[in-house]
């Protein structure tokens, strides 16, 4: 018998299947409830991994055996479901964005800590080994002083129009935004991980093709308090193209992900000279996927490396880059 059983609260994100996938592989979890905002949908994810579906969300949250939640219901709701859950004394496990505004993300981690349980979530791009391996770096000061961190994402969700009218990602209220809320979390939680505390933001959120309510080509700027800049691109109106991490010093430079090797640097901290560059060797270990983190930390009291916090400051570069796009103007800490 599994030793945790899970809720599914909502299967409305792209990677609920893949979540649900996971609980179901892992010996040591069991789906054992599915709730959705969605009626239809649930029952019909409920048959699918063959569990019960339950329409109310309380009565989901005291199903017997259920000891934590994986939440992908639309970022605009994640308060109401993860509140409720963690005073119920569920672990939980949610798809980005923690939520919204800062406020909300306040609410759900008071919750979580007068509760004591368990909050990852899923922050996938801040566990390979070439970002390891340059987080290292930058504390270990081989880049010198950090200039410059550029991060991108891009796909063609708007050329190709992939959510027709009523879809949750196409609508403000209930996404928060588009492409930078969608995928430009993935460079935004990375960027800010690599560069540390923010003191200002500066965006640009566009809707290049007009497909969908919300944006779709987008630029943020953040000035980190280290006097080094932080450049975030995201997209849904280009047809891919290389998604790694550039980071620029004073004595080196880096490209992580890049086609042709996981990572390449050069400057005179690598190489022993201004010119030249090498691939190293010899990566840190990855750190495991935020599935198996959580479970580890419920299960075995293993301290995660994605905290808590890393939603939180997420969550105030979104914040700040919404309100820089609709005032026109710089937004300085805090938020």
């Amino acid at each position: 018998m599994a030793d945790l059983g899970i809720a599914a609260l909502s299967f409305a994100h792209v990677h609920a299947n893949g979540y649900a996938d996971q609980v179901q592989r892992n010996p040591r979890t069991k789906l054992v409830v599915v709730w959705d905002e969605d009626p239809e949908r649930g029952q019909e994810r409920a048959r699918r991994y063959g569990a019960p579906f339950e329409p109310s969300l309380e009565r989901a949250l005291a199903y017997d055996g259920v000891g934590a939640v994986v939440c992908n219901a639309p970022s605009s709701m994640h308060a109401e479901v993860m509140v409720p859950a963690a005073k119920a004394g569920k672990h939980v496990f949610t798809e980005k964005v923690l939520a919204l505004t800062v406020a909300e993300c306040d609410q759900i981690l008071e919750a979580v800590r007068a509760a004591g349980v368990q909050l990852m979530i899923s922050m996938p791009q801040l566990c390979g080994s070439d970002l390891r391996w340059a987080k290292d770096a930058i504390d270990e000061g081989k880049f010198g002083e950090v200039t410059l961190v550029r991060t991108r994402v891009g796909h063609s969700a708007s050329l190709d129009r992939w959510w027709q009218p009523g879809n949750w990602f196409r609508d403000p209220k209930r996404a928060g935004g588009g492409a930078l809320m969608d995928l430009g979390a993935h460079p935004v939680y990375r960027v800010r991980y690599l560069m540390g505390q923010p003191r200002s933001v500066i965006a640009r959120l566009t809707s290049f093709r007009g497909t969908y309510e919300v944006d779709d080509n987008c630029v943020v700027i953040v000035d980190f308090e280290n006097g080094g800049l932080g450049s975030v691109e995201a997209s849904w109106v280009q047809r891919g193209g290389p998604e790694g991490v550039a980071i620029y010093g004073t004595k080196g430079w880096a490209l992580l992900g890049y086609p042709g090797a996981a990572v390449v640097a050069g400057g005179e901290a690598f190489t022993g000279s201004q010119g030249g560059q090498i691939m190293p060797g010899n990566l840190p270990k990855p750190w495991r996927s935020p599935m198996d983190q959580w479970v580890d930390a419920v299960l075995d009291g293993t301290e995660p490396d994605i905290r808590p916090e890393f939603g939180r400051q997420l969550t105030e570069i979104m914040q700040a880059a919404a309100t820089s796009e609709r005032e026109r103007r710089e937004v300085r800490w805090p938020v």
